[in-house]
C-alpha cells in the first residue's frame, strides 16, 4: 500500500489529507478527461476505457457517501490500475476481490475519510454527522492500522 500512497500523493489532489466531495470528483474527471454517466445500474458503479477513452459510470440511485464511495473507487480503478492501450472495465462490488478492487476501495476511503479524521474525530460522529456507516468506519480504521495512512 505505500505504493499506493505515494502514486496518489505525487498527483496533489488532497487525497488522504482532507474529506473529498462530489464537485472534486467532478473536477478531477474533468482533469483526466473521464466521462461521467449516471444511470439505473444493477451495480453501484463501473470504471471502463473503450477506444482510448475513460468512463466512469454510476447508480442513479445511490447518494450520500455511498454515493461518493462508488465514486471515488471507480476514480481510484483509473489512476491506479488503468491500462496504457486496449479495452478494460472493472465494476464495483461484482465478482471476487482482488487485489485492484481492494486498492480502490483504499482509495476510496482515504479519500472520503482523510487519516486526520480517524485519530480526532469520534466514530459515531462520522456515523451521525456525516452519514458514513459503521462498517466504512471499520474498513478506514482498518487501513489506518494496518498501512498507516
Amino acid at each position: 500500500m505505500r505504493f499506493l500512497s505515494d502514486k496518489i500523493s505525487r498527483l496533489r489532489i488532497g487525497w488522504n489529507e482532507t474529506a473529498l466531495t462530489e464537485v472534486d470528483f467532478f473536477c478531477l474527471c474533468s482533469r483526466f478527461k473521464i466521462g461521467v454517466q449516471e444511470m439505473p445500474l444493477s451495480v453501484g458503479g463501473f470504471y471502463y476505457r473503450v477506444m482510448g477513452r475513460d468512463f466512469i459510470a454510476i447508480d442513479s440511485k445511490l447518494a450520500g457517501p455511498e454515493k461518493l464511495a462508488v465514486m471515488f473507487h471507480e476514480l481510484g480503478h483509473f489512476l491506479l490500475h488503468a491500462p496504457e492501450t486496449g479495452a478494460t472495465a472493472n465494476f464495483h462490488g461484482v465478482g471476487r476481490r482482488t487485489r485492484k478492487e481492494c486498492e480502490a476501495d483504499v482509495f476510496a476511503l482515504c479519500a472520503l475519510i482523510p487519516k486526520s479524521w480517524i485519530g480526532n474525530r469520534n466514530p459515531h460522529d462520522l456515523i451521525d454527522e456525516d452519514g458514513f456507516s459503521p462498517e466504512m468506519i471499520a474498513s478506514r480504521q482498518l487501513i489506518l492500522t494496518r498501512y498507516g495512512i
